[in-house]
């Protein structure tokens, strides 16, 4: 992490306003290593809190939120000057706290007096709800910008790739964007009860999901997964539930053979034997990557979850990893941009650029075409991404359909909204989830 610090030159006069300096110059100096290294925030602010284990848990609180907050909200608050300026930045802190609405106050209330905006000390406007039009006009009272709009909330580059003729859709696309999902997680080895209530026994507050018997949802608050039996013990997995989505999809038959062409650390993988064991049937799986660590890690997930039948091939040469016309099903989890990831790492939609769409959709199709001779006759064939652009989703399949007349699309029924369709898009908005992209395509015989 760069070690460059906010240079300040106002005077603290109470204890609130000395902490408001503290915690502006680590979140300083955290964003602005974000913005010039492009590393992942999570990353970057994961490295420094294991570097200076000084800070309790409010004040990791507090520097974590604000720095997300910064990030959430920097199609507007960026509108405000360069981040650079003392006073330019205590405004932006003011801002993302006004419109996250946080609550220590007293903090707030400290970068707003050392703002360029402290004139509007009392009162600072606050948005009247959480929708994001409120908060557009909390921000322009607060900024007197009036030119802002709530799709600068996502860069230009983004909306050239992703048409939302709707604007009510629209709308409330954007509102998802601009707030975290709930914490998703799967029950295995046991049925979704009984392991409520072995959270409970923790006071792990959670619920169960309408949609899938398997899903549960922790809301959004912080959880030592390390201290929770449930987890531990192997009877908790966290998947977001949009990705639950596209193990529902693959729908594991008994005695069938599996390939998880790009596992990445598994958690599909792990979905699909959960999804076996819950019908009891029995299969086999084989997980693929070219990282070796993430399927190091996998193996630790499935050891933990007390699952054996599950293998790694690692994917050394461009040669395929595992025999030919072989298995019952294939999932090609694509590397793609994360689009629809944005929800959780918002630093990701400004440090990247229309690059990280671009780029990907040769990779993609080479991908797909080669793990398609993995399919046997019959075999299903499952391409997904978590990315919400049609370059990298329907162009891909229908390019690879166009080369490869032997597949088929098969219609699936949406979960969320009961759409029959081919070409399966989960939208943010649709369930509090991320966003995925899944179709399904079958062998001809």
């Amino acid at each position: 992490m760069n070690d460059s610090l906010l240079p300040i030159s106002k005077v603290a006069n109470t204890g609130a306003e000395k902490r408001a300096i503290s915690y502006a110059n680590t979140i300083f100096n955290l964003f602005d290593s974000v913005l010039s290294t492009k590393q992942p925030a999570d990353r970057v602010i994961a490295n420094y809190f294991r570097e200076h284990k000084k800070h309790g848990s409010k004040d990791r609180r507090v520097i974590r939120e604000s720095l997300f907050g910064l990030f959430r909200w920097w199609g507007w608050i960026q509108q405000l000057g360069n981040h650079k300026q003392e006073d330019i930045f205590f405004s932006m802190l003011a801002s993302a706290a006004q419109l996250e609405n946080h609550p220590w106050g007293d903090i707030r209330d400290g970068w707003l007096a050392f703002s360029q905006h402290c004139e509007v000390l009392t009162p600072l406007p606050v948005p009247t709800s959480e929708s994001v039009s409120d908060k557009l006009l909390a921000f322009q009272q607060f900024s007197n910008i009036h030119t802002t709009s709530i799709d600068q909330l996502l860069p230009d580059w983004f909306w050239q790739h992703c048409i939302i003729e709707s604007e009510v859709e629209k709308q409330l696309f954007i509102q998802a964007m601009s707030t975290r999902p709930p914490i998703w997680a799967r029950a295995q080895q046991a049925s979704r009860h009984v392991v409520l209530q072995k959270l409970s026994r923790d006071n792990v507050e959670a619920s169960g999901s309408e949609f899938f018997d398997d899903t549960i949802n922790l809301g959004h608050n912080s959880i030592n997964l390390n201290q929770v039996a449930a987890y531990t013990e192997g009877y908790l997995e966290i998947q977001d539930l949009a990705s639950q989505v596209i193990g529902q999809m693959c729908a594991p038959q008994a005695n069938s053979e599996w390939w998880d062409a790009c596992s990445g650390a598994g958690g599909k993988s792990l979905q699909l034997l959960s999804l076996m064991q819950q019908a009891g049937i029995e299969g086999n799986i084989i997980a693929s990557d070219i990282r070796t660590n993430a399927l190091n890690e996998l193996l630790k997930r499935a050891k933990r979850a007390h699952f054996k039948h599950i293998s790694i091939t690692p994917w050394k040469t461009e040669l395929l990893p595992v025999k030919a016309d072989y298995f019952d099903g294939v999932l090609v989890d694509a590397p793609c941009s994360c689009t629809g990831t944005w929800r959780r790492n918002p630093d990701m939609r400004w440090i990247d650029d229309v690059s990280a769409i671009t780029e990907k959709p040769e990779l993609q199709l080479d991908i797909l075409k080669r793990s398609a001779e993995a399919v046997k006759m019959g075999g299903a064939l499952l391409y997904a991404t978590c990315s919400l652009t049609e370059i990298e989703n329907q162009s891909v399949v229908n390019a690879f359909l166009k080369a490869n007349t032997q597949f088929e699309l098969e219609c699936l029924t949406h979960p969320f909204t009961g759409e029959s369709t081919t070409m399966l898009t989960v939208w943010p908005q649709q369930a509090d989830t991320d966003g995925m992209f899944v179709v399904k395509m079958r062998r001809k015989c």
